[in-house]
């Protein structure tokens, strides 16, 4: 609502955005409840629950109840991404280029969307026929025959294509991240902290500007006073400052309007809150740049390389993030707590790149977002970005602790051999993390694990793009900390707006 058109306002693609992200955050929190899960059913020692060893099938029946909930959200990511959102997007676009009736722009639309429906069906198709391995193999024990079942989890041709395809969205979800929340990452903490310039100062300078160009207009009028005709050069120029002069009188109103506006007063008054949040969000940034520095780290020293798509069981190189979500995890809802933090700090730094650098199609900007001139077809693309964001956050969170997200708290018991005098004496049990060397019955992998890596190609993808991620925040970082203070109206007047957009701006603020 805050950076939707007020003079192009659509409900439909309102209600597009707000249900599509709302379902790409739901998904994002079943990850805590899937580890929540999984740790409930040991107890702090390492054996399981009794009630887990008098009904095993309990076991079962609640991680399928995850991964239904997640199949569900997922195929219904899908239809968003693939139909809802294109189709509602080239309904607006037709509607802008052509006044025909309702049926003409619905069949226009539908026919651009065809072509994400045959992108989402070859990808469906790749998924159900990519070779896995699943294991055969049957075993005897109960537990052992639970495992197995985690482990063909994806044993299933259309769960496969799901994850498949999904696992596809998020790649681009990270080349996003990669684009706007690193850098927002940088400019967000920062331009809290620097602040903006004066209202009242740039009236000033804007003020001399304008008496300038109007200087400049009238040197080059004066030559064609005896009858004269301007040369083609003189014309042009002409008719440059006259555009110049429109936009510096445009700047001149908005900027009339915030100087007299309460939230002007109101943003100036708690100023000191801002650097605060500031100072909070880089350090924030920094804890999880160093976070995902050190996991990545660990996979390029302890991985088993490239073919693997550098996953790694365990953790060798701890992190600061891995430390503490399993300890929160154990006291319900401070892991969730965190993970919601996490979550909405990549939503708010995603939205300051993307304000700051506006949508790009390679080197062309397609749209800017600014608050209350925002198109309907602006509002979908941007709410598709957050959507492919978010759902890279599961697998940037595993990045950031990948104990956490495959074992939570859980814990397996291990023999311990004293010996006295270089002879063993007595053997007792001591409780040990879950990692790659516990006994494939002892530790439950959770299932969104299982499912964000199936394919080893994606994870290698994911690991070149978590350097690539921070290379771009410590660039970020730097050119935002080159930069100047930001305009009071940055990025909301330019030279190809309309002068209707003058009143947007003055309605939004008052």
């Amino acid at each position: 609502r805050k950076y939707q058109s007020r003079r192009e306002s659509e409900v439909i693609s309102t209600i597009t955005a707000i249900f599509a992200l709302a379902v790409a955050l739901i998904t994002s929190a079943l990850l805590p409840v899937d580890i929540f899960l999984v740790s409930y059913m040991k107890n702090p020692n390492g054996t399981f629950k009794v009630w887990t060893l008098k009904n095993v099938n309990c076991l079962f029946q609640t991680s399928t109840c995850v991964a239904k909930g997640s199949s569900s959200l997922y195929s219904i990511i899908l239809f968003c991404v693939f139909l809802w959102i294109p189709f509602v997007y080239f309904y607006y676009e037709e509607k802008e280029e052509d006044d025909s009736n309702t049926c003409s722009q619905v069949k226009t639309a539908l026919k651009y969307t065809l072509g994400f429906i045959t992108v989402c069906a070859v990808l469906l198709l790749i998924g159900a026929f990519v070779p896995l391995d699943i294991p055969n193999k049957k075993n005897s024990t109960e537990w052992e025959k639970v495992k197995l079942l985690f482990e063909e989890f994806g044993s299933s041709h259309g769960l496969t294509a799901l994850s498949f395809s999904i696992s596809s969205l998020t790649v681009i979800g990270m080349l996003a991240a990669i684009t706007y929340t690193a850098y927002g990452m940088s400019a967000l903490p920062l331009n809290l902290i620097k602040g903006t310039t004066s209202a009242s100062y740039e009236r000033l300078e804007n003020t001399e500007d304008i008496e300038e160009v109007k200087q400049h207009l009238l040197r080059i009028k004066s030559k064609c006073r005896d009858g004269r005709p301007l040369s083609s050069r003189d014309r042009r120029t002409l008719q440059q400052l006259e555009e110049r002069l429109r936009t510096l009188r445009r700047r001149e109103r908005h900027l009339e309007s915030i100087e007299k506006s309460w939230w002007t007063k109101a943003c100036e008054a708690i100023r000191p809150l801002k650097i605060v949040w500031g100072v909070f969000f880089i350090i924030v940034a920094l804890l999880f740049t160093v976070s995902l520095f050190l996991s990545n780290l660990d996979k390029a020293l302890h991985s088993a390389g490239f073919d693997s798509g550098f996953i790694i069981l365990g953790t060798n190189l701890t992190n600061p993030l891995n430390m503490l979500l399993p300890v929160l995890q154990r006291v319900f809802p401070l892991d969730y707590i965190l993970i919601t933090t996490i979550v909405m700090y990549f939503i708010f730094t995603s939205m300051a790149g993307i304000r700051n650098m506006g949508i790009w199609f390679f080197w062309t900007r397609l749209y800017k977002i600014r608050r209350g001139k925002t198109r309907p077809q602006a509002l979908l693309f941007l709410c598709m970005i957050l959507l492919l964001i978010v759902l890279h956050t599961s697998y940037m969170i595993y990045s950031l602790a990948p104990q956490y997200v495959m074992y939570g708290s859980q814990k397996y018991l291990v023999q311990s051999n004293k010996t006295i005098d270089g002879q063993p004496r007595n053997v007792t049990l001591v409780s040990k993390d879950c990692d790659a060397d516990a006994p494939e019955d002892q530790c439950i992998v959770t299932r969104t694990y299982l499912f964000l890596h199936k394919f080893w190609f994606f994870s290698a993808a994911y690991y070149f793009g978590n350097w690539a991620f921070i290379a771009v925040f410590l660039i970020g970082l730097i050119v935002s900390c080159c930069k100047g203070k930001k305009s009071v109206i940055e990025g909301e007047v330019d030279d190809d707006d309309s002068d209707m957009s003058d009143d947007e701006l003055s309605v939004y603020y008052h």
